[in-house]
């Protein structure tokens, strides 16, 4: 293996990892009901990694959020 496709590799790994922590970081958020704190952090996986499974979690807490908001303006 050529030492590119080594650090290539590496890179990939560790950006990897980096997207990993985010959505467990997200998470913890959204199982404490910090909603926004979870979008964000599921936001900067989905940046490290397009396909993390931080983007279904981020599409499903969105639907949530909409949820309860139009509960909030029409009581």
């Amino acid at each position: 293996m050529k030492s590119e496709e080594f650090l290539g590799r590496a890179k990939r790994q560790s950006r990897a990892a980096s997207a990993q922590e985010w959505y467990v970081r997200g998470n913890a958020f959204r199982k404490e009901s910090k909603w926004h704190d979870a979008i964000n952090c599921y936001i900067q996986a989905i940046e490290l990694d397009p396909e993390s499974p931080a983007v279904e979690a981020k599409r499903m807490l969105e639907d949530i959020m909409a949820y309860y908001c139009k509960d909030i303006y029409n009581p």
